[in-house]
C-alpha cells in the first residue's frame, strides 16, 4: 500500500460493508418481509413495549420524520400497531403484533445473525475497538466542514 493509501483502503472496505448490508437488507425484505432497517425498529420495539416514537429515536439514532416512515411501513404491512395514550391522545405507544412478535423472534437470515457469528470469532477488545472507532467516524462525517 502506498503511503496515505490508508483512508482508501479503509473506504473500500467500509463500501463493502454497505454493499454487503444492502444486498442482505433487500434478502430479508424478500425472506422476511421487512429490510434489516426496519427489523431493528421491530426489535427495538419488541424490548420496549409501549415505547412512544418520539423515544425510539434517539435509541436507534435516527431523525425522527425518519422513522416516521419506517413505522408507517412497518404499521402497513401489519407488524406494529399503535394505542393511543391515555395520559395524551395525541401521542401512540407502539407494540407489536403477532406477526412483528414473529419477525423479532427470527434469527436466521438476518443482519443480526451474521453480526451475531462475527461477534463470536472475534476478541471483544477488538470488538470495542472497532466499535469506538465507527461512532468516532460517524461523528466526523455528521459534521459539517
Amino acid at each position: 500500500m502506498r503511503e496515505g493509501d490508508h483512508p482508501v483502503e479503509f473506504m473500500r472496505v467500509l463500501f463493502r460493508l454497505v454493499h454487503s448490508l444492502d444486498v442482505r437488507s433487500k434478502r430479508m425484505g424478500r425472506e422476511i418481509g421487512v429490510t434489516s432497517p426496519q427489523r431493528l425498529v421491530i426489535r427495538m420495539i419488541g424490548r420496549h413495549p409501549g415505547i412512544f416514537a418520539g423515544e425510539l429515536a434517539p435509541l436507534l439514532d435516527l431523525h425522527p420524520s425518519t422513522l416516521t416512515g419506517v413505522l408507517a411501513r412497518i404499521e402497513k404491512r401489519g407488524y406494529l400497531r399503535r394505542e393511543a395514550d391515555p395520559g395524551d391522545r395525541r401521542r401512540a405507544r407502539l407494540y407489536l403484533t403477532a406477526r412483528g412478535e414473529d419477525v423479532d423472534r427470527r434469527r436466521a437470515g438476518t443482519v443480526e445473525a451474521a453480526v451475531r457469528r462475527a461477534l463470536a470469532r472475534t476478541d471483544p477488545r477488538r470488538v470495542r475497538l472497532a466499535e469506538s472507532f465507527l461512532q468516532r467516524l460517524a461523528a466526523e462525517l455528521a459534521t459539517h466542514d
